[in-house]
């Protein structure tokens, strides 16, 4: 009678362990199939350069390009890509680059902005003042650019899409990175990865805005002045 009661007790413990299992297992299953819905196509890519061949810059362009003898390669590289995910931008496109001099990403962007895509762009500023920077591009055309004032770099290189698509690696935004440095990108939608990066570019934009660089200049400049009147003073004392 005893041995039973506990096989009885064995089989009642195993069907309550089998359907906990089912719940848990059932419940798992909607939550990866309602993450899998919520994302759409999950975007992992990796781009590598120096490209072999230049991409042709009307390539891009609707209708692409038209030349019968175009110098420039038609195949898929790692520059093409990035203007792909570039052009992909529907409302917003947030660049924090340490250097931009490359004509053609800038031509992309400032596209973008003429197609009412909200552009905002961080970077150095000892680079924005290079030979070659297209910042003052950017401005001409209404594109907001903030940048550091800090004898250190504003290293970053990194872009978001649409607040959904993060852009970022060593590549800087120059022809020499585009065919001749080895370099790399990693592009993905992953909201974990990406999240850190939108809040990131947000402390920078508001970090240095305008009026709040303005403020600290002038607060520095005032606090080396007192200090050497300071000084000045302790010196005719002694």
């Amino acid at each position: 009678m005893g041995y039973l009661k506990l096989f009885g007790i064995a089989l009642a413990a195993s069907c309550v362990v089998d359907l906990l299992y089912l719940l848990v297992f059932r419940r798992r299953k909607r939550v990866s199939s309602g993450e899998k819905a919520q994302k759409g196509h999950v975007i992992h890519k990796v781009l590598f350069f120096p490209d072999a061949q230049v991409s042709c810059p009307r390539q891009s362009q609707p209708g692409g390009c038209k030349m019968r003898r175009c110098k420039f390669t038609h195949d898929t590289t790692s520059l093409s890509q990035l203007k792909q995910y570039l052009c992909s931008a529907k409302k917003t496109l947030d660049l924090c680059v340490y250097t931009i001099s490359c004509l053609d990403l800038a031509k992309t962007v400032v596209d973008l902005h003429h197609k009412g895509v909200l552009v905002r762009i961080i970077t150095d500023k000892e680079q924005m003042e290079q030979t070659g920077s297209q910042v003052w591009y950017f401005r001409s055309e209404g594109i907001q650019v903030r940048h550091d004032n800090s004898p250190y770099f504003m290293h970053h290189k990194f872009a978001i899409v649409d607040n959904s698509i993060l852009i970022n690696g060593s590549f800087n935004w120059t022809r020499q990175a585009i065919t001749g440095n080895s370099e790399n990108l990693l592009v993905t939608n992953s909201r974990r990865i990406l999240r850190p990066y939108e809040g990131e570019f947000q402390r920078l934009w508001d970090m240095y805005e305008p009026g709040l660089l303005k403020k600290r200049r002038e607060e520095s400049e005032k606090f080396l002045k007192d200090l050497k009147a300071t000084g000045t003073s302790n010196g005719m004392r002694q």
